[in-house]
């Protein structure tokens, strides 16, 4: 199987994409706090980077992507310091058919290095505890922030991409297409790990005794629209390649986004008074996270 120059084009921008929301998410995050500490919400994503990414590229990639341990629990240590994953098709997202011909879909079916594989999956490991940092916001230091962010990145976030994105776990979604770009292993995996973090934190310093508006709501947009963008990749590019599933996703991306930033101003100008721009940008954010796993399934 040779290099597809399309697909691998598409995946190089697409994996660019993604790693552009992290930085998008400290400015949504960051506009909604304090102004003391806009610049530790901001850190806190921008520094998920480094942390997930060596992790990842030594020993998470492996586990996640690694053939399948105990039932499509966890991967192995095949891949360890990114060991045979170079620029050549393949990978571990193979399947076969009863025939034995590769299934569409796999990496080798798609023409693209299993390094570029690698990197965008590396890419959706650095955004999910990244979302996280909404519940540390004006709460967390940032020493034991970086330990739980390694932790959870290997003991939580590792397993449960096993399951869903390689073809050998046990809730794979290119064998049940449940889940398309991450809605379980990343929002919802995300999400709960946020509540956790708030019933450990408690409320913020100052809650209900003084003001805690946003501080800059024109970084609240600016981050929102990032993600946005970004999310073109975290969507269109979990088609693994240039392909029509790819131009579904993408269009539902953008109808998502902005059919719910649409509503929930209406719903903010109705109920509240008055349309509000951080209603408009939370809407849009919504629709992004509610189309995901289904963006490369429904018509838009």
């Amino acid at each position: 199987m040779e290099l597809d120059s399309g697909n691998v084009a598409w995946m190089l921008t697409a994996s660019a994409l993604v790693l552009f929301m992290t930085p998008g998410l400290g400015f949504f995050y960051g506009g909604l706090t304090r102004n003391k500490n806009v610049l530790a919400t901001i850190m806190q994503s921008f520094i998920t980077t480094g942390v997930v990414a060596i992790l990842w590229c030594v020993v998470g990639y492996s586990l996640a992507f690694g053939p399948a341990q105990g039932r499509g629990i966890i991967g192995n240590f095949d891949f360890l310091g990114l060991k045979d994953v170079g620029a050549l098709p393949g990978g571990p997202n193979v399947s076969f058919d009863a025939e034995g011909n590769l299934a569409s879909g796999s990496v080798y079916g798609l023409g693209i290095p299993h390094l570029l594989f690698m990197s965008f999956q590396m890419m959706f490991a650095i955004i999910t505890p990244a979302l996280i940092t909404g519940a540390f916001a004006e709460r967390a230091k940032f020493g034991p922030f970086l330990i739980f962010t390694a932790l959870w990145s290997l003991l939580v976030y590792v397993p449960v991409a096993h399951w869903v994105f390689a073809y050998d776990g046990w809730l794979s979604a290119f064998s049940t297409n449940a889940d398309f770009a991450g809605g379980l292993a990343i929002h919802v995996n995300a999400g709960f790990a946020a509540i956790a973090a708030v019933v450990v934190f408690g409320k913020r310093k100052g809650y209900g005794k003084e003001p805690m508006e946003p501080h800059d709501i024109t970084m609240v947009v600016l981050g929102a629209a990032i993600l946005w963008v970004g999310w073109f990749g975290f969507n269109a590019g979990s088609a693994g390649g240039a392909t029509a599933q790819a131009a579904y996703a993408f269009t539902n991306t953008a109808v998502a986004a902005a059919a719910a930033g649409l509503l929930w101003t209406l719903a903010s100008w109705q109920f509240g008074g008055k349309p509000s721009v951080v209603g408009a940008a939370a809407g849009a954010v919504a629709g992004l996270v509610a189309v995901t796993p289904a963006s490369g399934y429904v018509m838009p």
